[in-house]
């Protein structure tokens, strides 16, 4: 509350630095001294513990030290935002693996926040999150990181939370070792942040926004997959990472811009005579027209029960998609949700209730959602930004589809969510889509969602 109440004064009448750091140091202290968060061990020394005139210091400056961090990578639209998502479900996953339940229950419904709030705060961004939202972030993502390595919780090594702080730490620390070789404050704002030398290069806001994205999602990513090494290695590894970072971005040079690059691109394609991107994406669409019904109807004969309430849903949902015919403003919306709880339910009756028998066919199914993943690709590509511009949240959910049917342990029951999650993420970039791209998808795909919630009822009524 402290943090956030202080973000807001800032937002409204843009505080002095000492100003904030008194209100960031106080939020601080208020965790360490009440709620008990300290970095309790050391790398190199997990059998020692610190002591409490060495802890509490050292986490107050740590805990300001990363919410300053976040806070100065709010430099672009959705930047700050789509870090943090990274970051929080990267430690909401290590927490998982250990089974922290009540941190996973913390970063889980920050995660949930934050995905909502990305649909409106990336480039275009309606809305913002100002210092108030950035600070909260930083805060709460610099607790939940110490959190996850406290020795007497789990036995993670402290150093995982430089790469689950990733490039906001980076990019932070660079930055003012820079300003300060340069005999300037440390603390008063430039434009030498990467995300300004990545603008600076001739990439658009939208590229340099899922650049950093990737960055930060591989040092995430190396947080799990060094999670038991020892602290040596993970130190190396740290190091290697920062110095190429650096020295990549600190030595940027200037380029030809990447409106100037994708004209050379497409000039240099015309000339070899390569074939026209555009029909190759239209066929794509086409082929996706055809494909989902024949992938939700062959979803529909791997489940051997649907519960007769998943009948009751579908039956409200066909009754509005119906109405929704004579009221055309919500169509697409009513079609939208037959279509997000249609395919989620049948998906997730398949996995929950397979048919022994229909282990190939499941199988099928499941290379089904790839060739999907393979059209909607194609066609997102190739029929150009103006018909459906994608972003870089897009790009950070097309990044979890990829990742998650990997993951171990991401299961409920007998149920592979990570998988189950990847297949809807497919299924609900080809509805959009479709949607977005072809004036004729509503009514199309209303008769789609029409058959599969038919499919659905007669499976939970008459089995």
């Amino acid at each position: 509350m402290v943090i956030l109440l202080f973000g807001i004064w800032d937002d409204r009448v843009g505080l002095s630095y000492r100003m904030k750091f008194a209100g960031q140091i106080l939020a601080a202290v208020i965790v360490v001294v009440f709620a008990g968060i300290r970095i309790s061990s050391i790398p190199f020394l997990d059998d020692v513990l610190i002591p409490a005139w060495v802890s509490v210091p050292l986490t107050v400056m740590v805990i300001v030290g990363v919410t300053n961090a976040v806070n100065l990578s709010d430099g672009l639209d959705g930047l700050a935002g789509g870090l943090s998502l990274i970051s929080f479900t990267g430690i909401a996953y290590l927490a998982y693996q250990v089974n922290e339940a009540v941190l996973v229950l913390l970063t889980v419904s920050v995660v949930g926040g934050l995905l909502g709030f990305l649909r409106f705060n990336t480039h275009p961004a309606r809305i913002f999150m100002g210092d108030a939202g950035s600070q909260f972030l930083g805060h709460y993502l610099a607790v939940a990181a110490i959190l996850l390595t406290d020795a007497t919780r789990t036995a993670y090594s402290p150093l995982l939370t430089l790469f689950l702080w990733g490039v906001p730490l980076l990019d932070t620390v660079g930055v003012m070792i820079h300003r300060y070789a340069q005999g300037r404050s440390p603390f008063v704002g430039d434009r030498s942040h990467v995300h300004y030398r990545l603008l600076a290069c001739g990439l658009t806001h939208g590229q340099a926004v899922t650049l950093i994205y990737g960055v930060h999602a591989i040092m995430v990513g190396c947080a799990y997959l060094l999670r038991w090494q020892p602290d040596g290695l993970l130190i190396a590894v740290y190091v290697v990472f920062a110095g190429g970072l650096y020295g990549l971005f600190m030595g940027m040079p200037h380029t030809i811009t990447s409106a100037e690059a994708d004209s050379s691109l497409i000039t240099q394609r015309r000339a070899q005579g390569s074939p026209n991107p555009w029909a190759i994406g239209e066929a794509a669409l086409t082929i996706l027209y055809l494909a989902i019904p024949l992938y939700l109807l062959g979803s529909l004969l791997v489940p051997r029960e649907i519960p007769s309430d998943a009948g009751v849903v579908a039956g409200a949902l066909t009754i509005a998609v119906l109405a929704s015919f004579f009221f055309p403003s919500v169509a697409p919306w009513a079609v939208r949700a037959a279509l997000y709880i249609g395919s989620t339910s049948v998906l997730y009756y398949s996995d929950v209730f397979p048919r022994a028998v229909m282990a190939e066919i499941l199988t099928t199914v499941n290379v089904g959602v790839a060739l999907l993943a393979v059209l909607v690709i194609l066609a997102i590509r190739l029929i150009g930004e103006e018909r459906f511009q994608t972003t870089p949240l897009d790009y950070l959910i097309i990044l979890f589809a990829g990742v998650l049917p990997f993951l171990p342990g991401m299961t409920v029951g007998d149920v592979p969510m990570g998988l189950l999650t990847a297949k809807l993420i497919v299924l609900f970039f080809a509805f959009e889509l479709l949607l977005n791209i072809r004036s004729s998808a509503v009514g199309r795909l209303g008769v789609v969602s029409l058959v599969m919630l038919t499919g659905v009822m007669l499976r939970a009524w008459w089995p």
